[in-house]
């Protein structure tokens, strides 16, 4: 795909980005040789006999990737100056005694 000046224009006016007749060229130029590059990646085969990087030796085994919650260090009722039902419970605000 040959990227011209009004693919540029059309990318830079969605991204919102103002574009100067001065700078137009560059810009058509470098987003062309980014999809050129990304047009020779589609010509590159994927074999399923890549075995996948391990960091360490090949033999070590890894965990078990299991999503446990953390608890905090205090809970949020020890931190709280006071703490009802699960919630921080505050003064109430002297502005807001009319309402």
């Amino acid at each position: 795909m040959k990227i011209g000046p009004e693919e540029v224009r059309r990318i830079a006016e969605l991204a919102e980005i103002a574009v100067s007749e001065d700078e137009l060229p560059a810009l058509v130029q470098q987003l062309d040789r980014i999809v050129g590059y990304v047009a020779q990646l589609d010509s590159v085969t994927a074999d399923n006999q890549v075995v996948a990087f391990v960091p360490g030796p090949q033999h070590s085994a890894l965990r078990e990737d299991v999503v446990r919650p953390t608890p905090l260090e205090p809970p949020p009722a020890a931190m709280a100056p006071a703490w009802r039902e699960g919630y921080f419970t505050v003064p109430r605000l002297s502005a807001m005694e009319d309402a």
